[in-house]
């Protein structure tokens, strides 16, 4: 594995000609799939080679191509290998962003937006399904079977159980198990947004605890600390976020009432609403801690204009509320009295 970042099939993936690079990639595609024992420490040196082989190419056309390509390769992987693969990307941009010169940083951005999208169609557009591919789509199904299976064999026995229980405990069972049902669907979508808090947008941009470059655990191949990404990734993330989250999700118009962008004061209010039970509050979690928690004030600035956006407003996942102060600010002063 030292040398899979000098394999041609790396290399190749910078090359101009469509028909090489779509062969690189297929070539890189079938050795990830086939192989689910990569640890952190492999695909860190993977990524390493892909960094600067994306580094290396040319032309705006073949750039944009080139990092579309690289963010589909995580659908495509097994399902146990996608957030070590998501951690190594995020570790290897945390540590080489800074390197980056201004001819080359457009590049990296459009990709830094591929990934946060591609991660997003994953684990909320598929619905918690991790990886989304359809061997892990079938497990998930032959699960639910089995699952039935065993609830219906021992239907009786629940049944008989409840027979004796209050409304208020059987309403309290149904509430506990519904919980334990979510947090089992988003399990995926919420590790991802623990590797996010964790790296990129991590609240503190500078620990002194923590060294200048990860230093990898000798013996645990899979742990390596995250690198407390620059300020720039951070406003960069910030400014997708909610860019790349609309792309996913789904939306149902209201009706008549709620048919106006705007009331009649000119604020937006909610004409769309977000179907099924996607965990907003958790896609939003990194913002609200970066607005909370950043001893960086400009930070919290851009954070709370993320969550002020006003399709969240629109979606009703926020409400726009006016200060008192801001609304005396706004009032026309009408000069010194008489008296």
């Amino acid at each position: 594995m030292a040398d899979i970042q000098k394999t041609p099939f790396v290399r190749e993936l910078a090359s101009s000609d469509r028909k090489i690079r779509d062969k690189a990639l297929e070539s890189l595609t079938l050795f990830l799939r086939s192989r689910t024992d990569l640890t952190l420490l492999d695909l860190l040196k993977l990524w390493k080679g892909l960094f600067f082989c994306f580094y290396h190419s040319d032309r705006p056309l073949t750039q944009q191509a080139l990092a579309r390509a690289l963010s589909s390769l995580v659908p495509s992987l097994p399902p146990s290998s996608v957030h070590r693969f998501l951690r190594a990307f995020w570790i290897t941009i945390g540590r080489d962003f800074h390197s980056l010169d201004r001819l080359r940083l457009d590049k990296y951005l459009f990709l830094i937006r591929c990934y946060v999208g591609v991660a997003f169609e994953i684990f909320v557009k598929n619905g918690g399904k991790g990886s989304g591919s359809k061997e892990a789509n079938g497990d998930g199904k032959k699960r639910k079977r089995e699952d039935a299976g065993k609830q219906g064999s021992r239907g009786k026995k629940h049944k008989k159980q409840a027979e004796g229980s209050t409304p208020a405990t059987e309403q309290e069972n149904d509430d506990d198990q519904k919980q334990s049902e979510d947090d089992a669907k988003w399990a995926d979508l919420s590790a991802y947004i623990a590797i996010i808090e964790e790296g990129p947008l991590c609240p503190v941009n500078f620990d002194p605890d923590q060294p200048s470059k990860p230093v990898a655990d000798e013996e645990d191949p899979n742990s390596v600390p995250m690198p407390h990404g620059p300020d720039g990734l951070r406003y960069h993330l910030i400014d997708l976020w909610v860019d790349e989250l609309e792309k996913v999700l789904e939306f149902e118009e209201l009706g008549d009432e709620g048919a106006e962008a705007e009331n009649s004061d000119g604020e937006p209010v909610q004409n769309r609403k977000i179907k099924g039970d996607v965990p907003i509050e958790l896609l939003l979690r990194p913002l609200e801690k970066l607005r909370t928690e950043s001893p960086y004030k400009p930070l919290r600035t851009r954070a709370a204009e993320a969550l002020d956006d006003d399709r969240l407003v629109e979606w009703g996942v926020r409400t726009r509320k006016v200060e008192e102060d801001e609304e005396e600010s706004e009032q026309e002063w009408g000069g010194f009295g008489d008296d």
